[in-house]
């Protein structure tokens, strides 16, 4: 009997050593199979957003969407450019002003924007209090404020968020004397550039073209309008007897906006050599074009949020964006972020990272959000609406990031993703692989290509909140 402690090995040879009693692995392993994976590609992601979207044919490869006429009522943002420290705004990024909005003399515009002031303010400090005299245009080039009310029992309550591009005292120009309605206070340390109404009234003075657009804006709005800005429809309702009843129409937009659809394409080469003859046990070429297929699918995601054309982030109406009350993103914000998008809310997409920082609020707060069952996935949600990760979201230097909240569907009035299928060579759904050819080298090449685009029917499908900070507290 051989115990735990001696050798198994036989009797040592020549060279005084061991010799084996078996056929060790090494050699054994000639003659074994070897059990093989798929190739595996660490950038495949679930990819919530392409699985979410409801896709709709896009015949001829465009997408027209036929609104109801709106007149223009939300403000914009300004840009600006700086030399060192110091500031200037954009002369004519002032047509971002409501009172400004059509103006086009650029020399106005020039004179206007060397009046404004630059100002710092550090956290804290008060840019514009409630009740005193409006008078100047408030810019903010960067940092973030807070607009403060006062609440129903005389608490202090925030009404809003406003960052770098914003503003507010636009009235100034377009209206009489009046008073703040809310205090402006410094969330962070800011820049701003303001134009006091006296060097406004200068140029107002100046100018017969301004003289005139203003007056034409005091005269009253460019239509009847209701609060979404569309063109107004009139309806009689609570009346009694036989009144004469108004007559109306519903009007549309002139010029509805067309999204052609976008394309990803890649040409995969495989050796012929490769191809015939290193097919077992798994195929090489399909191999080949199924990690292709993930990665034009990954940059799909990538474009339908970053793309500046037709990308979700980018064409979220502006008065759909929202900024953090304090900076990472709290339950507060995600209300807030609710009430943009009540109407049947679909779905939250966020970077990880934010949705790890929301959370370490809710945490904080002792509250602990459920999960929901989707599609036998166990997913965070918020008021029982679903947090999907996406990494596509992009994330700043700062660590900061946005989260997006949308309603789909075409019945929804919501986001739709856009795509042609029954295309030549159709290798998936909106995807196609032609073979090109082989060349003098004896390598194969295939086209592959898949077509898309995304579309938000009406602007409040959609909503974003911005400077979404991912950082962990120090």
């Amino acid at each position: 009997m051989v115990t735990s402690t001696e050798s198994v090995s036989g009797q040592p040879n020549e060279d005084g050593q061991q010799s084996p009693l078996s056929l060790g692995t090494a050699a054994a392993r000639n003659l074994s199979t070897t059990t093989k994976t798929p190739p595996q590609m660490q950038s495949i992601t679930s990819r919530w957003l392409l699985r979410l979207l409801p896709w709709v044919q896009a015949s001829g490869g465009a997408y027209r969407v036929n609104r109801r006429l709106s007149y223009q009522l939300g403000d914009g943002l300004v840009t600006f450019s700086n030399t060192g420290s110091t500031v200037r705004v954009v002369p004519g990024e002032l047509c971002e002003l409501p009172a400004l909005r059509g103006f086009d003399d650029t020399t106005v515009l020039e004179g206007l924007a060397e009046r404004f002031v630059q100002r710092e303010y550090a956290a804290g400090d008060v840019i514009a209090e409630a009740g005193r005299p409006d008078d100047e245009v408030v810019l903010i080039a960067h940092g973030k404020v807070n607009k403060l009310g006062t609440g129903p029992y005389g608490e202090q309550t925030v009404l809003g968020v406003l960052a770098g591009g914003e503003h507010f005292g636009g009235q100034v120009l377009a209206e009489g004397r009046g008073s703040w309605e809310f205090t402006a206070k410094a969330v962070t340390p800011c820049t701003v550039l303001a134009l006091p109404r006296e060097s406004a009234q200068e140029v107002v003075d100046r100018s017969e073209a301004l003289r005139s657009h203003l007056a034409q804006l005091r005269s009253g709005p460019q239509g009847a309008h209701n609060e979404d800005g569309e063109s107004a429809v009139s309806v009689a309702a609570g009346h009694a007897g036989e009144p004469d009843l108004p007559g109306t129409f519903v009007d549309y937009e002139l010029k509805p906006r067309e999204y052609e659809l976008s394309v990803a394409q890649t040409v995969l080469r495989v050796h012929s050599r490769v191809a015939d003859l290193y097919n077992k046990p798994m195929d090489q070429t399909e191999q080949q074009l199924r990690l292709t297929i993930q990665e034009l699918r990954e940059e799909q995601e990538r474009e339908l949020v970053n793309n500046r054309e037709f990308g979700l982030l980018h064409n979220a109406d502006l008065r759909q964006r929202i900024h953090t009350r304090t900076g990472p993103p709290t339950p507060d914000d995600m209300d807030e972020l609710l009430s943009l998008v009540w109407k049947e809310p679909g779905f939250f997409l966020a970077h990880p990272r934010a949705i790890a920082a929301f959370g370490r609020e809710c945490s904080r707060r002792g509250l602990y959000p459920a999960n929901v069952d989707v599609g036998g996935h166990q997913v965070p949600a918020w008021r029982g609406v679903p947090l999907f990760p996406c990494n596509k979201l992009p994330m700043s230097n700062q660590r900061t990031t946005s989260i997006m909240l949308m309603r789909t569907g075409e019945a929804n009035q919501g986001v739709v993703g856009l795509h042609q299928t029954g295309i030549p060579d159709e290798y998936e759904s909106g995807l196609s692989v032609r073979f090109m050819g082989i060349n003098e080298k004896a390598v194969i090449s295939y086209l592959v290509s898949t077509y898309y685009s995304a579309a938000v029917l009406v602007p409040d499908a959609l909503a974003v909140l911005d400077d979404v900070q991912t950082g962990r507290e120090s």
